[in-house]
Protein backbone atom coordinates (compact mmCIF):
# COMPACT_ATOMS: atom_id res chain seq x y z
CA UNK A 1 0.00 0.00 0.00
CA UNK A 2 3.17 2.34 0.98
CA UNK A 3 4.19 2.10 -2.41
CA UNK A 4 1.01 2.46 -4.68
CA UNK A 5 0.58 5.86 -2.42
CA UNK A 6 4.10 6.58 -3.47
CA UNK A 7 3.63 5.91 -6.98
CA UNK A 8 -0.35 8.03 -6.91
CA UNK A 9 1.96 11.19 -5.03
CA UNK A 10 4.89 11.28 -7.40
CA UNK A 11 2.46 10.90 -10.60
CA UNK A 12 -0.05 13.81 -8.89
CA UNK A 13 3.58 15.97 -8.69
CA UNK A 14 4.71 15.30 -11.64
CA UNK A 15 1.32 15.78 -13.66
CA UNK A 16 0.62 18.70 -12.04
CA UNK A 17 4.41 20.30 -13.21
CA UNK A 18 5.36 18.71 -16.06
CA UNK A 19 1.65 17.17 -17.29
CA UNK A 20 2.81 13.73 -17.42
CA UNK A 21 4.07 11.06 -15.05
CA UNK A 22 6.32 8.75 -16.58
CA UNK A 23 6.81 5.29 -14.97
CA UNK A 24 8.86 1.98 -15.57
CA UNK A 25 8.11 -1.32 -14.56
CA UNK A 26 10.36 -4.20 -15.07
CA UNK A 27 7.58 -6.49 -14.38
CA UNK A 28 7.60 -9.69 -11.56
CA UNK A 29 5.60 -9.38 -8.54
CA UNK A 30 6.36 -5.84 -8.82
CA UNK A 31 3.54 -5.50 -11.33
CA UNK A 32 1.05 -7.82 -9.64
CA UNK A 33 1.53 -5.37 -5.94
CA UNK A 34 0.70 -2.05 -7.54
CA UNK A 35 -2.81 -3.61 -10.19
CA UNK A 36 -4.25 -4.32 -7.18
CA UNK A 37 -3.42 -1.55 -4.59
CA UNK A 38 -2.70 1.38 -6.90
CA UNK A 39 -6.80 1.74 -8.10
CA UNK A 40 -7.71 2.25 -4.48
CA UNK A 41 -4.57 4.74 -4.13
CA UNK A 42 -5.16 6.55 -7.33
CA UNK A 43 -9.22 6.97 -5.79
CA UNK A 44 -7.53 9.25 -3.35
CA UNK A 45 -4.75 10.70 -5.07
CA UNK A 46 -4.94 14.49 -6.61
CA UNK A 47 -6.61 14.41 -10.28
CA UNK A 48 -3.14 15.14 -11.82
CA UNK A 49 -2.08 11.56 -10.09
CA UNK A 50 -4.80 9.89 -13.42
CA UNK A 51 -3.40 7.47 -15.57
CA UNK A 52 -4.10 9.25 -18.77
CA UNK A 53 -1.44 11.73 -17.91
CA UNK A 54 1.28 8.62 -17.51
CA UNK A 55 3.56 7.11 -19.98
CA UNK A 56 4.45 3.73 -18.94
CA UNK A 57 7.40 1.68 -19.76
CA UNK A 58 7.70 -2.13 -19.09
CA UNK A 59 11.85 -2.30 -18.55
CA UNK A 60 13.89 -5.87 -17.87
CA UNK A 61 16.70 -4.65 -15.56
CA UNK A 62 19.02 -7.93 -16.40
CA UNK A 63 19.76 -4.98 -19.35
CA UNK A 64 20.98 -2.22 -17.76
CA UNK A 65 24.29 -2.20 -16.66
Amino acid sequence: RALARLVAQEAAAAGGERGRFTLGLSGGSLVELLSRELPPALREARPEAQPARWVVAFCDERLVP
